[in-house]
């Protein structure tokens, strides 16, 4: 007897018994269908094997082509390949970007510079007392001599980089 007042839970167990025997229906069914893709592709293995079935097809094609076609495909995907670093490159002659500096781009340029001058990296002005490093590296960056490059990514996913002596900071 249960904690429910039935006998041995028959009618519990018979329910979920149902349940998966229409699972197992069911998965006997999917695994006829996995064995007729599976019987042809052995099928289509064997042809390849002996040589006798060539199938020649591009990914964005659903009909069958000839081997003449081929080396067409092979410049479309030169043509498509993905672009290196250095070729996402703009010169400088053909720069777009506004050559002022940005709040953001001083920000960064003045923590970083301010950082690696507190990691004891070498004060390039002359240091009249000061001991602060953010206060250095806004020294430097008056004088135009802070070593670092701002790198503007484009919406096409090139880039512009700018040297910060470049840039025009107002301030």
């Amino acid at each position: 007897m249960s904690d429910y007042g039935e006998d041995d839970g028959d009618a519990f167990n018979d329910g979920f018994e149902n349940a998966y025997d229409e699972y197992g229906e069911e998965q006997a069914q999917f695994s006829d269908q996995e064995e007729e893709a599976a019987n042809e592709n052995d099928e289509e293995a064997a042809d390849r094997a002996n040589g006798t079935h060539v199938n020649l097809k591009h990914e964005d094609q659903d009909e069958e082509m000839d081997g003449a076609n081929i080396v067409a495909i092979n410049q479309q995907t030169q043509t498509a390949r993905k672009k290196t670093q250095r070729e996402l490159a703009i010169p400088k002659e053909k720069r777009t970007t506004t050559p002022y500096m940005t709040k953001y781009e001083r920000a960064r340029i003045l923590g970083t510079r301010a950082l690696q001058i507190s990691m004891n990296a070498p004060v390039l002005v002359d240091l009249e007392g000061e001991t602060d490093p953010l206060q250095i590296a806004m020294k430097e960056l008056a004088q135009k001599k802070i070593p670092l490059i701002v790198r503007r990514y484009l919406p096409d996913g090139s880039y512009e980089d700018w040297a910060s002596d470049e840039l025009i900071v107002e301030n």
